[in-house]
């Protein structure tokens, strides 16, 4: 079954290209990757489980492919980064879940591995950009955000925000993860 994309959502990609220049002499961006071409599915939220997992009203989970949030209970800044991610994405919240075909499709414990879009923002990215998540490229493999979230984690960092600033401990690696030592 092949889904179609959200008429929203191409509203959103074409309001982009509008804005961003789509001719051949536009400099191409980090932050605006050919996402109008990715599979794309619209799914709603019924619970944020963590930092950066979602769990859908239809059933099955999600997780946010090419960041990692710190643990839960284990690790500083583990609650707030999923506070973070539920302001970001409210239960009920309706979300465009975008596939990169470069990489996994699920993950071992059978999660879809996302993009997840709400209005148009890139909440993967949103949240490196608060500082509630890091980078995180499995086997070194790099999505099509791979630029755009190594730009949001500069950002934060030089910013302090979020676990940049909270925990002493904190230190990228994206081949890692989220790295912000004990809760």
């Amino acid at each position: 079954m092949r889904l179609q994309p959200h008429p929203l959502f191409l509203v959103a990609t074409a309001l982009v290209l509008l804005t961003t220049g789509c001719g051949a002499d536009a400099a191409p961006t980090t932050t605006t990757p050919p996402t109008a071409s990715l599979p794309t599915e619209v799914a709603t939220v019924a619970y944020v489980n963590d930092g950066d997992t979602l769990t859908l009203k239809a059933g099955g989970r999600v997780r946010l492919v090419q960041i990692d949030a710190p643990e839960l209970y284990d690790d500083c800044y583990g609650k707030a980064a999923r506070v973070a991610l539920r302001r970001l994405v409210p239960n009920g919240s309706r979300v465009s879940l975008l596939r990169d075909p470069a990489l996994d499709a699920t993950d071992r414990y059978g999660r879809k591995l996302r993009y997840v879009l709400v209005r148009g923002l890139n909440v993967n990215a949103a949240l490196v950009r608060q500082g509630a998540a890091s980078p995180y490229f499995f086997r070194g493999d790099r999505g099509v955000y791979a630029s755009a979230l190594l730009e949001a984690v500069r950002e934060a960092r030089a910013a302090k925000r979020g676990y940049w600033a909270t925990c002493p401990k904190a230190r990228l690696d994206v081949g890692l993860g989220s790295i912000t030592g004990p809760a």
